[in-house]
């Protein structure tokens, strides 16, 4: 599926992005997507170009068919849905297709 942006699963999704953890990733980003879902796989070049152009932050992909608990927990209702954490909570959230500018713009205003 990916090249840059690392594909998780549920686990290792609570160990890197939900607090408390001893894992806990300073700044992330995560995509969640599904395989049937024909924007998602368009948007897929874009989240993987950020992953290369934004090594400091840990860009990762959850496919929320697999991840069910964690897409109601969010409040996921459609996809692709973009979330970014920083230290254990959600800061920003692009529900659908944008822009690789958009979403750079997003990811800018918590790199420090």
């Amino acid at each position: 599926m990916s090249d840059n942006a690392k594909e998780i699963d549920e686990k290792e999704f609570n160990s890197k992005f939900k607090a408390p953890s001893s894992k806990l990733v300073p700044l992330g980003l995560v995509d969640f997507w599904a395989p049937w879902c024909g924007p998602c796989m368009a948007y897929s070049p874009i989240i993987d170009e950020l992953a290369s152009e934004y090594p400091q932050i840990e860009c990762c992909k959850l496919n929320v068919d697999k991840a069910q608990a964690t897409a109601v927990e969010l409040q996921i209702r459609s996809i692709p849905t973009v979330i970014i954490f920083k230290n254990g909570k959600p800061v920003e959230s692009i529900v659908g297709v944008v822009s690789k500018s958009t979403l750079k713009q997003a990811i800018e205003k918590f790199i420090e």
